[in-house]
């Protein structure tokens, strides 16, 4: 008589909320599982939707990392398979790495799905590309320091805002003063264009634009002190320029340039290279 089988812990990310933004690979870790285990109060309930007939579901807010590990114990021992569903997409804020540490140690299998994190939800609400040519090719993930968790030396919002490029600012809306001030000190005027989002993808979702001088005034006048994204940065109001991948003086594997165009792309290339260095 043969023994039960690996148990298997797949992290699941269940995006910013919406059940129907998640992946079709997420769905089936949650239709396989033993045990699910959710955030009740980040993910829509309509996630569990997927979960069979019998499977163990636990809210994992009433959980500490410890009462988690212990479901991973028992996965190990029984041969279960668990799917640990966080919010967002699992390689940013999620406290998954300590869980699949843990996981490595018992000898369980471990897949991660990948989720559609909150900050490229808001910009699709907002209907915003975050890299515009000639504006921002970066897009800065952080938060403030003096939360709940240490910031590392040099990861201060005042030092990333100096690149001038696209922030995106999570869990930083119950002191909004600060990051108005940070934001400041890094170098961004008032005028910065800057997106306020609360929940976004659920059905009280709140999207507000706003400048960089009116944030704190926006977030204290909404009440919002969670489940709030900040996208800022003069690449949320820019238009006018134009990437090069499709224009006609462009190549690549699978399209021929255009001579003429070719010759006037590069032209314009040599011209922007020489404002550059007169900078």
């Amino acid at each position: 008589m043969t023994g039960p089988t690996a148990g298997k812990v797949t992290f699941v990310g269940a995006g910013p909320g919406a059940a129907d933004l998640l992946t079709f690979r997420a769905a089936r870790a949650i239709g396989a599982a033993d045990v699910v285990i959710w955030a009740a109060s980040l993910v829509q309930a309509e996630v569990l939707d997927h979960a069979r007939v019998g499977a163990e579901i636990l809210d994992s807010a009433a959980l500490s990392l410890e009462d988690v590990v212990a479901v991973y114990e028992r996965a190990a021992r029984e041969g279960l398979k668990v799917a640990r569903i966080h919010s967002g997409d699992p390689a940013l804020w999620g406290g998954t790495q300590e869980q699949v540490d843990r996981c490595d140690a018992l000898g369980l299998e471990v897949e991660i799905v990948p989720g559609v994190s909150s900050f490229s939800a808001v910009a699709a609400v907002a209907g915003r590309e975050l890299t515009i040519p000639e504006v921002a090719q970066s897009v800065i993930l952080t938060r403030l320091g003096g939360g709940k968790t240490p910031m590392p030396p040099g990861e201060e919002v005042r030092e990333f805002a100096r690149h001038g490029t696209t922030m995106a600012v999570f869990l930083s809306a119950a002191r909004s003063g600060q990051l108005t001030q940070e934001l400041l000190e890094g170098g961004y005027p008032t005028s910065t264009p800057v997106v306020v989002a609360h929940q976004v993808t659920w059905p009280e979702e709140l999207v507000v634009r706003c400048t960089l001088g009116t944030l704190e005034e926006t977030v204290k006048e909404h009440k919002l002190w969670k489940h709030t994204l900040f996208l800022v940065g003069p690449a949320l109001a820019a238009s006018g320029t134009r990437s090069h991948l499709y224009h006609p003086g462009h190549f690549h594997g699978f399209r021929r340039a255009d001579p003429a165009a070719r010759k006037a792309l590069r032209e314009s290339l040599r011209e922007e290279r020489t404002r550059g260095a007169a900078r």
